[in-house]
């Protein structure tokens, strides 16, 4: 493996949401351990599985792994570390300020921006804590989805420069309150960032054109960050010997076709493709079989299951059928990235635009690619894409022009730097996403929604924006807000989307945990790219098909009552006829 050789001390994977960095993580933990080194593997994804794969409950806390001696993890969880962070700031001033003036500034720190500069304030603490160095010969971060990830990586000169700009604080005061007495930290770890004598980046992706573009993307903007230490994994792939049906040959030629038109940018990085593996990545057995060099002979042919002895679900187009009865109303497509949330949530739009409904088919996920997946345009379909950049920019030029208008130079640079704040994106999405959620009223919008993190972060700042009207509402019914819209089942049908795997339906039985403690109950899932239906005669895939029915049944008995399945497709689902197709 390229990606171990002449390892520096700090290693990072990421990329899209669904391409394996977990799995490869934890493998070259395990394999880095088992050669001598001691070993320190650090989650600082919000959506983090790292203790499933392991079977061992991880925590906040450095433990060791009874099952790999010289290995120990550590999970940064974003929810511990916000209430950490918010008891730093509030405890010293226990006593000293009145009880008003305490519940306000937690208030203040009760946001989404809260569990971000909290997450990283560990994430840094981590990195420059040259102690950690003496215990460990390496410290792998298993780190969060690419905008995620890059957003992360980006918050050391962010809040760097917004606390050398703004040391009065603004609408980040309650936060940033914690974060100015260790300025000197957060230089530090940008420093370890960009020196690649202590830091190495793996760059993860799948053999499809999307996401190779957005690995792309983000090994261009970690250079701008100065972030050039970067390597490639190209994950998951089918191997040849296995490409004796049409739907394996299938599969193996759009990812051919996707490796020769890979990005002019990521075609000189050291680079190590990894197969398709037979079973899910869970246990140290299945750890040690990922790096396998080469196309090792599989078991013969299994017999999968008769088709009557499948659990019992739906399609997509009876899915939209009853959808249709509504003839409005918000449709969020939800779930862990590169689960095909973007493709099912076109196919639902395109489908209801073709049966004559009004749609508006938008993403809050910076990236996802509606385009790509459209390939072309359908009447009665309206498209968007909430941009951060974007909405951050109109909704600045719009505080400038309303509240900047009657100020002086004085009180206008001081705005201005205000609206410098990392803050201010946050509100800026969110108002985009309270706009839209507003048309439902008269037409179906169908929202495909970030990966989950992100998802539970934007519905965070929802429910504070909930909070906030219902306090300064006291009395007063006359008032709906967004965190009432999704609430409401007759207005809004939340479909988590999944793959039939170990860890995509975990992490979507708790989104759908979280969301149930926000009193919004998920309507359906959507079981996607199913292989157990499908006439294979591959060995590598009916084995992989083979382990499907266990989660199927298991969601069916525990987490939903209207599931759908959605077999793998022969021909890639781009384009508006594709799509129909795959809805009918």
């Amino acid at each position: 493996m390229n990606i171990l050789k002449d390892l520096p001390p700090y290693v990072f994977f990421t990329g899209k949401g669904g391409v394996g960095k977990t799995s490869i993580s934890c493998a070259s933990a395990v394999t880095l351990a088992e050669s001598g080194k001691k070993v320190l593997l650090v989650s600082t994804d919000p959506a983090s599985n790292v203790g499933q794969v392991f079977s061992q409950e991880i925590g906040n806390n450095i433990v060791n792994i009874a099952q790999v001696p010289n290995l120990s993890l550590l999970e940064i969880d974003p929810q511990a570390a916000a209430e950490n962070y918010r008891q730093k700031i509030i405890d010293p001033i226990k006593g000293i300020l009145p009880q008003s003036a305490i519940q306000s500034i937690t208030e203040q720190l009760s946001g989404a921006c809260t569990t971000e500069i909290a997450a990283f304030d560990e994430f840094t603490g981590l990195l420059t804590d040259k102690t950690l160095l003496n215990r460990f010969d390496h410290i792998i971060f298993d780190t969060a989805p690419t905008g995620h990830t890059i957003r992360l990586l980006s918050l050391p000169g962010a809040w760097s420069n917004f606390i050398d700009s703004n040391p009065e604080g603004a609408s980040c005061l309650g936060p940033m309150s914690g974060l100015e007495k260790q300025q000197e930290q957060y230089a530090h770890a940008v420093e370890a960032l960009a020196d690649s004598s202590q830091t190495r980046l793996v760059l993860v992706a799948r053999l499809q054109e999307s996401t190779l573009q957005e690995v792309a993307k983000t090994k261009k903007e970690l250079s701008n960050l100065g972030i050039n230490n970067q390597y490639l994994i190209i994950n998951g792939t089918l191997p040849e010997s296995e490409t004796h049906d049409k739907l394996a040959l299938a599969i193996y030629q759009r990812e051919q076709q996707a490796l020769a038109s890979i990005p002019e940018i990521l075609k000189d990085m050291p680079l190590d493709v990894l197969f398709l593996q037979p079973m899910n990545m869970v246990g140290i057995a299945a750890l040690k079989n990922l790096f396998s060099p080469a196309e090792k002979p599989l078991q013969p042919q299994i017999q999968l299951p008769a088709s009557a002895s499948y659990p019992t679900m739906g399609s997509l187009s009876s899915l939209v059928d009853e959808l249709a009865v509504d003839q409005h109303g918000l449709i969020m497509l939800m779930g862990k990235g590169g689960v095909g949330k973007t493709t099912i949530a076109s196919a639902i739009a395109v489908k209801l635009a073709s049966m004559g409904f009004d749609v508006h088919l938008t993403t809050s996920d910076p990236a996802a690619h509606l385009d790509n997946t459209l390939n072309g345009k359908i009447g009665n379909l309206q498209v968007s894409s909430i941009d951060p950049q974007v909405e951050t920019e109109r909704y600045r030029q719009h505080i400038l022009k309303t509240k900047g208008k009657a100020l002086d130079e004085e009180g206008k640079k001081l705005l201005e730097e205000d609206l410098r704040s990392p803050c201010t994106e946050e509100i800026a999405v969110f108002q985009a996403f309270s706009r839209i959620i507003r048309e439902a009223d008269k037409r179906f919008v169908v929202m495909d929604t970030a990966p989950t993190g992100h998802t539970l972060l934007l519905l965070d700042a929802t429910g504070a924006y909930h909070k906030e009207v219902e306090k300064k509402m006291k009395g007063n019914d006359n008032y709906v807000t967004p965190m009432m819209k999704l609430q409401d089942k007759a207005m809004t049908k939340v479909i988590l989307t999944t793959l039939p795997e170990t860890t995509p339906v975990l992490e979507a039985a708790n989104l759908q945990a979280d969301l149930n403690r926000a009193n919004i109950s998920p309507w359906a899932w959507v079981v996607n790219n199913a292989l157990l239906t499908t006439s294979t005669t591959s060995t590598l895939l009916q084995m992989r098909a083979d382990k499907e029915t266990e989660q199927l049944d298991n969601i069916n008995n525990r987490h939903s009552n209207k599931t759908v399945l959605v077999p793998i497709q022969l021909d890639e689902p781009v384009g508006i006829e594709r799509l129909i197709q795959l809805a009918n």
